[in-house]
């Protein structure tokens, strides 16, 4: 293969080989940019046009252009020119203004601004607004929600929890155990009606209450089966059923690892003598304030979304009967929920929450 004429190496004094690197690492932004850097540093090593061609896959005109232009303007000549055209209405000091205004400032009748009501304060055009906004990454009409757990063994509970996901012990089984509580038997003041060509399924905005249900949930991490019951009250003797439901439910010869929230009901002294008479079961808590941490939340919000948010049932029973029905499909064809992260992942976004705040 044909390597080109040797070329002499480019000069190029520390600073710019600084700049320059600094460039080519570029990971999403400015892309062109950082690959001018990367041909001029090859370059610099005294490469041929041909083998910067082949070794970056571009043509040997480009290596050639952009080796030229740094020779003649150095690192201003791999900055794109300013284009001609007509000239910027929207100066720097204008968009300093709408940045500094979107985040230091509120509107006198509102909790947060609008591209209109930014508009209107900054005297340029909602187009504009909007413009500047995509372009800083500001969303004022947004929000997201926190909570930093106070808990002392946060470290501890996490890499405890995240290890039973990923690294499960063997003979054993893992299971992530929580109550759904309040869910209420609702029921439509009038006849749903139904989905037609160009309009959605209609309901009353007004329902009527017909009692509530509390489903205990043991979900297989392994598996996807879940193990369920329901309940008129959510108390220990409640919860203790339950434990005796799954405990007859899993073979003897395994140990259960029961990963669930700091419910009162969960540490109460009549569970922990149930727990003393069967060795063989471990409760494994969630940190303060970290149920996410608990899969079995996860199936509760499909259950949420696909049975009880527009479900209508007229009466407790009803509501029970149609849980039942869907634990039953749900055991006739489980899917689990695949844990990804590590404990060191999870801390280290933690980490990141807290010095954000």
């Amino acid at each position: 293969m044909r390597k080109g004429r040797k070329l002499e190496g480019l000069q190029v004094s520390p600073h710019e080989r600084e700049r320059l690197q600094e460039w080519s690492r570029r990971p999403k932004t400015a892309q062109a940019l950082a690959l001018r850097a990367r041909i001029v540093l090859r370059a610099a090593k005294g490469m041929s046009n041909t083998e910067i061609a082949n070794e970056l896959r571009v043509g040997q005109h480009m290596v050639g252009k952009w080796r030229r232009r740094f020779m003649e303007r150095r690192l201003d000549g791999l900055v794109d020119l300013p284009r001609p055209g007509q000239p910027r209405r929207i100066t720097d000091r204008d968009v300093e203004r709408v940045v500094r205004k979107t985040l230091e400032e509120t509107p006198a009748d509102a909790t947060h601004w609008s591209i209109r009501s930014m508009a209107k304060a900054t005297k340029l055009t909602p187009n504009a607004i909007f413009r500047i906004w995509q372009a800083f990454g500001l969303q004022p009409h947004r929000t997201t929600t926190f909570k930093m757990s106070p808990d002392p063994l946060l470290v501890e509970k996490v890499r405890d929890i995240a290890g039973l996901y990923l690294n499960p012990p063997e003979r054993a089984i893992v299971l992530s155990v929580d109550e759904k509580s309040q869910i209420q038997a609702l029921d439509r003041t009038q006849p749903i009606l139904p989905i037609r060509p160009g309009l959605p399924e209609r309901y009353t905005h007004d329902y009527e209450r017909h009692g509530t249900t509390t489903l205990f949930a043991a979900l297989n991490t392994k598996t996807g089966e879940v193990i369920g019951e329901c309940h008129r009250r959510h108390r220990t003797i409640e919860f203790k059923k339950f434990l005796n439901t799954i405990d007859k439910s899993i073979q003897d010869d395994l140990d259960v690892h029961i990963i669930l929230d700091n419910y009162g009901t969960h540490k109460t002294p009549s569970i922990k003598r149930w727990l003393l008479r069967r060795p063989r079961f471990h409760l494994h808590f969630t940190p303060v304030g970290g149920s996410w941490l608990n899969l079995v939340e996860s199936w509760f919000s499909v259950l949420t979304r696909k049975q009880i948010r527009r479900g209508t049932h007229r009466s407790t029973r009803a509501l029970e009967a149609a849980i039942k029905a869907y634990l039953a499909l749900t055991n006739e064809n489980p899917k689990p929920f695949v844990w990804t992260k590590s404990a060191d992942d999870i801390l280290r976004g933690i980490a990141v929450s807290y010095e954000a705040n």
